[in-house]
């Protein structure tokens, strides 16, 4: 009979459910009942009924299938194997048993139940002639209903009528399970094993019936033959497990042994290496073989010196990590290794590509950077000798340039350096200078050597600061500037010259800060070439390094014409035009193109005392257009321009530029 209101029923929709499990539907139409009980608005609690038996459908869809694939293996078996005797399988010859039991006996159905061990109770391992889901899927309690019988006596036991034999514990659940198959007459044998209960054979009727003794014994037969599968079963099981375990222990020590020669083979490379004088990349190239991924060395500051740089994010607390501990350390998917000389930080050795290592490639990471250790060690005592007799040159050159510059020059040529070329003269001094104690010089010595480590330049301790000479390879002194400035193209080069000089004098001071561990004060002189010429650009840096003392500016960086009109007093060659460009050149580029005259119109305010009436009468023109001007000015030079240091240079800068006629 119809439901008059389908949307209130989940009747319609689990028929539904089952027509689709009986029709072997996909999979995605069972989600279509769901959905289209909602579209048809039924309640919630409907819904949620839906949803667990979808869900339990499709757990009976899924069973289902592999029912079916687990039979057509089966065929296949029976096809090629020819009966039950030479099946290995334990489902098929406990299904081939059940089923026997089930012909034989001549009953409706027959099942097998197991213990569980690790749930306490016994489930249905193997039915056949079942159509109840909840009977297939019944657990039975330990001592509960006919099975719980057979098992605590170890005793077969049968009823005519399970609904009304009181012999047996029964429960809600089973009888709920027997019910819904609609068993009537079971007989239960135990699947005996050495004495002990490992499973109960069932065989059962739909109707009362009486089973004869033969029909017993023979039940207890098949029992009999399904004990034996079962511990076969569990026998082929162990020794497979056994197998498996023999074969992984195998695996270990083929593994291991691997291992082992790998290691050995990366020693005797690593040890190879380092005879032969190889070089850090080398011993990184050689390892990342040996390993099969990437190797980065890294110097202290985080630079590379072999392979590609690393992320900076977490990677100083991996490499504290990695001294604390004296190992390497995982960061990510990377491993990270200091590189030590007792507790002096040399470098790190970053492996990319192997998230995973064993023991034995995580020592031979390790010991690489040993070699890498003694690699960097060895590269620094030839540069700290070198830069010794370099530093003998180079005090000389300061002292008495003119004495002889040929001479000079190619003694540096001997060494490596060579003079003619533009170089960067850069004073460091401790920022407590003058007066710094000279184990302050001494470190800074030792970082300015540190500093310049892999480069071409050279350093030395003269007077109370320590000189860097630093090839320009254009980054200081070879910009060019477009536009039109203080009137000449040498005034844009000037600039560009100048910012160079001021971000190595700042990049200096920072990192030999870093290195020696107190506030370094850094001044630049110009770019030169020649020994005369680089001493006065040291006189020019020893200028700035003081006047940073003086302005109160200790541990910075600067040079003269990042000074303004300091800079231009400093300064050995007194750059006017890159003073005047400076200061005045988003002005007289505004006037270049636009043809106005907010130079003219600065001057004359400032050639009136700041009043913007005497300044108008000077100009001719009317007081707004003095004030709009000045507006453009502020715009041009930011807010600050009539504060008074700022006012000072620009009034500086103006009368240098009048003197100058440009």
């Amino acid at each position: 009979m119809n439901d008059p209101h389908p949307h209130t029923s989940s009747a319609p929709a689990l028929r539904r459910l089952l027509d689709l499990l009986a029709s072997g539907a996909a999979t995605e139409d069972f989600a279509d009942v769901l959905a289209d009980a909602r579209r048809q608005g039924a309640p919630a609690a409907v819904l949620s009924e839906i949803d667990d038996a979808t869900w339990q459908a499709l757990r009976v869809h899924r069973t289902l299938r592999q029912h079916r694939r687990r039979e057509a293996e089966l065929t296949a078996l029976f096809d090629t194997a020819g009966d039950l005797a030479a099946s290995r399988d334990l489902d098929t010859v406990l299904q081939a048993i059940v089923r026997r039991a089930r012909l034989l006996l001549g009953t409706d159905t027959a099942y097998l139940t197991l213990p569980d061990e690790a749930a306490g109770d016994t489930y249905m391992r193997v039915t056949d002639g079942s159509v109840s889901v909840l009977f297939q899927t019944l657990r039975l309690s330990l001592g509960d209903g006919l099975g719980g019988l057979v098992a605590q006596t170890a005793r077969p036991y049968a009823t005519p009528d399970y609904r009304t034999d009181e012999r047996f514990h029964h429960t809600g659940r089973i009888d709920a399970g027997v019910l819904d198959e609609g068993l009537v007459a079971i007989i239960g044998v135990p699947l005996l094993l050495g004495g002990q209960v490992i499973g109960v054979l069932f065989a059962a009727d739909r109707s009362p019936r009486a089973f004869s003794p033969d029909e017993v014994a023979l039940l207890c037969s098949l029992a009999a033959h399904a004990a034996i599968a079962l511990d076969t079963a569990k026998s082929l099981a162990d020794t497979r497990a056994a197998l498996a375990e023999l074969n992984g222990a195998n695996e270990l020590i083929r593994a291991h042994s691997a291992a082992v020669q790998r290691a050995e083979q990366g020693h005797d490379r690593l040890t190879d290496l380092v005879l032969r004088g190889a070089e850090v990349p080398d011993v990184a190239a050689a390892v990342a073989a040996l390993l099969g991924g990437e190797i980065a060395v890294l110097d202290t500051e985080g630079e590379p010196l072999a392979g590609r740089a690393a992320p900076a994010a977490g990677l100083a607390e991996a490499v504290a990590a990695s001294r604390a501990e004296g190992r390497s350390v995982r960061h990510g998917g990377t491993w990270v290794c200091a590189v030590l000389a007792g507790q002096e930080p040399l470098g790190t050795l970053v492996l990319r590509g192997r998230p995973g290592l064993d023991d034995a490639d995580r020592r031979l990471f390790e010991r690489a950077s040993v070699v890498t250790a003694l690699l960097l060690l060895l590269r620094r005592s030839v540069a700290e000798a070198e830069n010794r007799v370099r530093g003998e040159l180079l005090a000389d050159l300061l002292t008495a340039p003119e004495r002889d510059p040929a001479g000079l020059t190619a003694r540096g040529r001997r060494l490596g350096v060579d003079l003619g070329r533009p170089h960067l003269v850069l004073v460091a001094e401790p920022a407590g200078a003058p007066g710094t104690a000279a184990t302050d010089r001494g470190r800074l010595a030792g970082a300015a050597g540190r500093y310049l480590f892999g480069s071409r330049g050279i350093s030395a301790e003269h007077g109370e600061a320590v000189v860097l000479l630093l090839p320009d390879d254009g980054g200081a002194g070879g910009g060019t500037a477009g536009g039109a400035s203080a009137g000449s193209a040498s005034a844009g080069t000037s600039a560009s010259a100048s910012a160079g000089v001021q971000e190595a004098a700042e990049l200096a001071a920072e990192r030999l800060a870093r290195l020696a561990g107190f506030p370094v004060t850094v001044g630049a002189g110009r770019p030169a070439a020649g020994p005369v010429a680089l001493a006065a650009s040291y006189a020019e840096g020893l200028r700035c390094a003081r006047a940073l003392r003086v302005l109160g500016r200790s541990g910075e960086g600067a040079s003269a014409g990042s000074l303004g009109f300091l800079g231009v007093l400093l300064g050995d060659g007194h750059d006017v035009d890159g003073f005047v460009g400076a200061v005045l050149g988003p002005l007289l580029d505004y006037d270049n193109r636009r043809g106005t005259e907010l130079v003219r119109t600065l001057r004359a305010y400032f050639d009136c005392g700041g009043s913007l009436t005497r300044a108008k009468d000077e100009l001719h023109v009317h007081v707004n257009t003095v004030v709009q001007r000045l507006d453009r000015v502020e715009v041009l030079l930011g807010r600050d321009w009539n504060h008074p240091e700022r006012s000072l240079e620009l009034q500086l800068a103006l009368r240098l530029q009048l003197l100058a006629g440009t």
